[in-house]
């Protein structure tokens, strides 16, 4: 067992307090004060922060190896724009250093992914920071499936002299492949109750179909305020479940988002926001649409992007969202249990509770103070990094 003794304890589930964590076999077994175990390593923490491990809802972390360039850069297959059957799994290197460095900066969850060169990219998954492999490491795979609208597509194919080259298309090769998968999906049932009525077997439809049954959220890559919305046309012609990511000019249309978050959008992603205007849909891009989201009442995550943004940033990023008027409270929860909700995965991480993952980030100070540094970081109750 091991003890956390007298930390300025913020459990993102209720009032921050100064207390204790206890910890066993993995998981949390107690939160409160003057805990006392006779066979518990105890490590003193007092004055420092104790929060629950940084989750980051959307990165590429392990897809694009750190100055690797073409030889690391496994997150695109820029050779079909319809790609659902491809798994990061397969394409996740855990031995990048990076994911040593998010440990380094207080993060123990990313959600990573194949990037947006593709209207339908393929699953993303949910995975720990620390393991000495990919299956050690994820907490839930898939998580979702990743989808692209605006620039990205469009640039690709339109080099390749291939459709979509215009949103116009990419809208219509989204739809034409949920239809398929609608249909996939009632050859399935048919064959269920007919095993010569059973259709092939096809991967891309298949993860689809899970997609078309609402087993799995579609995410969404959308930046302009006309994609954003296009987007959410789509999911609520087909009923999906699907998540808001970037929504870099959601800040402009609030009322549109609330109306999707009060049907089947299950939560917005801001970012990344600490980076460059690298392209036309980026020109609204700004740190006061946290504040924004806030103030119209809607909850958000933020993420990185890595390796737009490296992971152990990322509560800089909430900081500087801070400085421009969000709330500390709401920051803090983007990067902890809003970004666990939204991803699908609150019932393991996201807040410090008895029964989650012992996944916990110390710091030496407030984690929005830049000066403060990660000096322990806990991944399923493993030291995942520690200052010398």
């Amino acid at each position: 067992m091991l003890l956390l003794k007298n930390g300025n304890v913020m459990t993102m589930a209720g009032p921050a307090f100064v207390g204790d964590v206890a910890i066993e076999n993995g998981k949390i077994v107690a939160v409160g004060q003057s805990l006392s175990y006779s066979d518990a390593e105890v490590r003193d923490v007092t004055g420092m922060t104790v929060m629950p491990g940084i989750v980051d809802p959307h990165c590429h972390i392990g897809m694009w190896e750190d100055a690797m360039g073409f030889e690391g850069a496994d997150g695109n297959e820029c050779t079909n724009p319809i790609t659902p059957e491809l798994r990061a799994i397969d394409a996740i290197n855990p031995y990048d250093r990076c994911f040593e460095e998010a440990a380094a900066g207080g993060v123990t969850t990313c959600v990573t992914g194949p990037g947006s060169a593709n209207v339908i990219g393929g699953q993303f998954v949910a995975i720990k920071t620390y393991g000495d492999s990919v299956e050690d490491m994820v907490l839930r795979f898939p998580v979702a499936v990743k989808a692209a609208f605006g620039e990205n597509p469009k640039r690709v194919y339109d080099g390749k002299n291939q459709t979509p080259s215009t949103r116009m298309a990419t809208a219509a090769l989204m739809r034409k492949a949920l239809v398929e998968a609608q249909e996939y999906n009632e050859k399935l049932k048919k064959g269920k109750a007919d095993p010569e009525k059973m259709p092939e077997r096809n991967l891309g439809k298949e993860i689809l179909a899970r997609v078309i049954r609402r087993e799995l959220p579609m995410k969404i890559h959308a930046h302009r305020a006309d994609d954003i919305l296009t987007a959410i046309r789509i999911c609520r012609e087909f009923k999906l479940r699907y998540t808001l990511d970037h929504c870099t000019e959601g800040y402009l249309i609030t009322d549109k988002l609330k109306e999707a978050l009060g049907e089947d959008c299950e939560g917005i992603i801001v970012g990344p926001l600490l980076t460059e205007r690298s392209k036309i849909e980026l020109k609204n891009l700004s740190f006061k649409a946290p504040k924004v989201l806030e103030q119209a009442g809607i909850e958000y995550a933020m993420m990185t992007d890595h390796p737009v943004t490296p992971e152990q940033y990322l509560p800089i990023c909430t900081a500087i969202a801070v400085r421009e008027g969000a709330s500390e409270e709401g920051a803090l929860k983007a990067i902890t249990i809003n970004a666990a909700k939204i991803t699908g995965i609150a019932d393991r991480v996201g807040s410090i509770e008895v029964g989650k993952d012992a996944d916990i980030a110390v710091f030496s100070g407030h984690p929005f103070d830049f000066r403060s540094r990660c000096v322990l970081t806990l991944v399923n109750g493993k030291v995942a990094h520690e200052e010398a």
